[in-house]
């Protein structure tokens, strides 16, 4: 027996005096009212109401059980409340700088149809996982080794459009020689989203054992100006094909070294973490596959 809708039913019939009316109120049918009631009734062992062919009254018991059954119904009511409340309440989730708009705009939408109402704030990777650290976001993708991350994203080197370039980028090749003497090195633009040690560090590692001076290595925290300086000149951009492509630039890999950009959740709970990795429209969001 479900004794909240039995409940219901005996509050609202004794309430109106009438089980006609009483169901109305509750919108049940008459006969699923007379049917609860009656299985409380059996259930406590004791009649809660006298019928009579026009109208209904409580007994000395119904009177007694009357205020816990109402009290049971209205907790019943807070209860779907809240919970219709916690449901409906934004998820955030911090996510990157560089997620586009509309794979973001997808991922909620999508999100929504699972019943999780996904808040993106965009931040830098240092920044998603101290809001993930504080609690300030619910979840937060963080940057993490591409061999321990849930997604991972190819990075490569982009330029300005050259339909002549080879299929990868040396950057060896990036080396002045003596003949470049007095001329403007090339230089390789490291924009936020890649300013972590398992990406930055090994770049310049590579940029130091092949020659490149250190200047020819920039770190920035605007991707507006890393593409501006790259479309201004033959500097090249640190990115994955999706960014080079929204950008307009011509995507390579880097011929010496594989590289790329790993992601995993942080959360608050590990059901938080599972329902975000579960999403399958994270991906895009990424840059990943």
């Amino acid at each position: 027996m479900d004794v909240v809708a039995a409940c219901k039913a005996f509050v609202s019939v004794s309430g109106y005096g009438s089980f006609t009316a009483g169901a109305a109120a509750a919108r049940i049918p008459q006969s699923v009212a007379s049917r609860r009631i009656a299985a409380l009734e059996k259930h406590f062992g004791a009649r809660l109401l006298t019928r009579s062919s026009r109208s209904v009254a409580l007994t000395p018991f119904g009177r007694e059980v009357l205020p816990s059954a109402r009290r049971l119904v209205e907790l019943a009511e807070a209860l779907e409340h809240d919970a219709e409340q916690a449901r409906l309440r934004p998820f955030r989730l911090a996510v990157p700088l560089t997620s586009p708009a509309r794979p973001l705009a997808r991922l909620v939408a999508d999100a929504r149809r699972r019943d999780l109402t996904l808040d993106p704030h965009p931040a830098p990777p240092a920044r998603r996982a101290e809001l993930a650290r504080t609690l300030e976001v619910r979840a937060a993708l963080v940057a993490v080794p591409p061999d321990d991350g849930v997604w991972r994203v190819p990075l490569g080197l982009a330029g300005r459009d050259d339909p002549g370039a080879a299929t990868a980028v040396y950057v060896e090749t990036l080396r002045a020689g003596r003949a470049d003497r007095g001329t403007r090195r090339r230089r390789i633009w490291i924009e936020g989203e890649d300013d972590v040690p398992h990406v930055r560090d090994r770049i310049t590692r590579l940029g130091d054992a092949v020659g490149l001076q250190p200047a020819q290595v920039v770190v920035t925290s605007s991707l507006v100006t890393a593409t501006a300086e790259v479309l201004a000149s033959t500097d090249l951009l640190l990115c994955s094909p999706a960014q080079a492509d929204d950008l307009g630039l011509q995507w390579r890999p880097i011929g010496e070294l594989p590289l790329a950009r790993g992601y995993d959740v942080t959360a608050r709970s590990r059901e938080d973490a599972q329902r975000i990795r579960a999403l399958p429209l994270v991906a895009p969001c990424l840059g990943a596959s």
